[in-house]
C-alpha cells in the first residue's frame, strides 16, 4: 500500500475522561495539520446543549468546523447507529478533500462502534418500548435493573440502576429475541479500509482531574448554564425522560428548577456525577488494549500529540488499528 493510499483510510482518535483538554488540544492539532474535527460527544450532537456540554462557539466552529455538532433536536434520540452512520459519512467526506479525520470526544461507545462496528441487534419495538416505560412507572428503573440481572447479569454489570435508556434496550433485546444482549456479539465492520490511530489521554493525577471537574462547572455556572437549562425545559414536549436530559449537570439542574432540591445541592450532585462519569470513561479506556496512552497532565503533551501526528501522517498510519 502506498504512503498516499494509506493516508486515504487513515482515521485519528482522541479520547479520554472528561475534562482533560480534548477539545483544545484538538484545536490545536486542526490548526496545524490538514485535519477534519469530528465530535464524538452524546451531547454535542443536540441543539441548544452547549455550556454544559462544552460545546466549542459558533464563532470558533465557523472558523474550525466540527462535524457532528448540533445535529439532533433535543427531543429526539440520538443512537450509537445514527453516530456511526454519521460519522462514516464525515470521514469519507474529509478524505474525499484530501485531508485527514480528527475524531474527538468522551462518548467511548460512539467511538466503539465505529472502530469494532455494530451488533446485528432488532429494531426498537415501540409496543414493547412503552409496556417496559409502564413497568418502570410502576416499579422504578431499579427493580427493572434487577431483572435485567437475572437475564442478562453480564450487562446488568455494565450500567447502572438508573441507566432508564440502556436497561429499557437491554430488556427489550431479551424480550424480542430470548437472548441476552451480552451474547448477541456479533459485530459488522461499517467501512472497511479505513485504519485507526487511537490515541488516549489519561490523568495521572486522579485529584487534579477532580479538582478540573469542579472547576470546569463552576465556570459553567458563570456563563449561565442555569439559564440554559431553563430554557431547554421551555420546549414543547421537552421532558425529563428525553435522552439528551441524560448528560451530567443537566438532569441535575433541571430538577432543582423542578423543585427537588437547592441550587447549591444540585451543582454538588452534577459534580459528583461528572467524577462518576470520568471514572467510567477510564475504566472503559483500561478495556482497550489498543489505545496510546498519554498522560493529559503531562507539560509536554502538546509536543508528543503533534509529534503522534506528524508520524501518523509521514508514514501512512503503519502504526494505526487497521481492519
Amino acid at each position: 500500500m502506498s504512503e498516499g493510499s494509506a493516508l486515504q483510510g487513515l482515521v485519528l482518535c482522541l479520547c479520554g475522561p472528561t475534562a482533560t483538554g480534548k477539545t483544545d488540544r484538538a484545536l490545536a492539532l486542526a490548526g496545524r495539520f490538514p485535519l477534519d474535527l469530528v465530535s464524538v460527544d452524546s451531547a454535542m450532537v443536540y441543539r441548544g446543549l452547549d455550556i454544559g456540554s462544552g460545546k466549542p462557539s459558533s464563532t470558533l466552529r465557523t472558523r474550525v468546523p466540527h462535524a457532528l455538532v448540533d445535529v439532533c433536536d433535543p427531543r429526539e434520540p440520538f443512537s450509537a447507529g445514527m453516530f456511526v452512520t454519521a460519522a462514516t459519512a464525515a470521514i469519507a467526506a474529509s478524505h474525499a478533500a484530501g485531508r485527514v479525520p480528527l475524531l474527538v470526544g468522551g462518548t467511548h461507545l460512539y467511538f466503539r462502534a465505529l472502530v469494532q462496528g455494530l451488533a446485528d441487534l432488532p429494531d426498537a419495538d415501540p409496543v414493547l418500548r412503552a409496556g417496559i416505560e409502564a413497568e418502570a412507572s410502576r416499579r422504578g428503573w431499579p427493580a427493572l435493573h434487577a431483572e435485567l440481572a437475572r437475564v442478562d447479569p453480564v450487562t446488568a454489570t455494565r450500567i447502572t440502576r438508573h441507566d432508564r435508556q440502556r436497561i429499557q434496550r437491554a430488556l427489550e433485546v431479551f424480550r424480542l429475541t430470548g437472548q441476552p444482549l451480552s451474547a448477541q456479539q456479533q459485530r459488522v465492520p461499517p467501512a472497511p479500509g479505513l485504519s485507526f490511530l487511537q490515541l488516549a489521554l489519561e490523568p495521572a493525577d486522579r485529584g487534579r482531574l477532580h479538582a478540573a471537574i469542579e472547576a470546569r462547572f463552576n465556570a459553567m455556572m458563570r456563563a449561565g448554564f442555569l439559564a440554559e437549562v431553563a430554557a431547554l425545559r421551555e420546549l414543547p414536549g421537552m421532558s425529563l425522560a428525553c435522552p439528551s436530559m441524560r448528560s451530567v449537570g443537566y438532569r441535575q439542574l433541571w430538577q432543582h428548577l423542578d423543585g427537588d432540591f437547592g441550587l447549591e445541592e444540585a451543582c454538588r450532585q452534577a459534580v459528583v456525577a461528572t467524577r462518576r462519569l470520568a471514572k467510567r470513561q477510564l475504566t472503559w479506556l483500561r478495556g482497550e488494549a489498543a489505545h496510546l496512552r498519554l498522560d493529559s497532565q503531562a507539560p509536554d503533551l502538546d509536543h508528543q500529540l503533534a509529534a503522534l501526528v506528524e508520524r501518523a501522517l509521514q508514514r501512512g498510519a503503519k502504526s494505526g488499528v487497521s481492519r
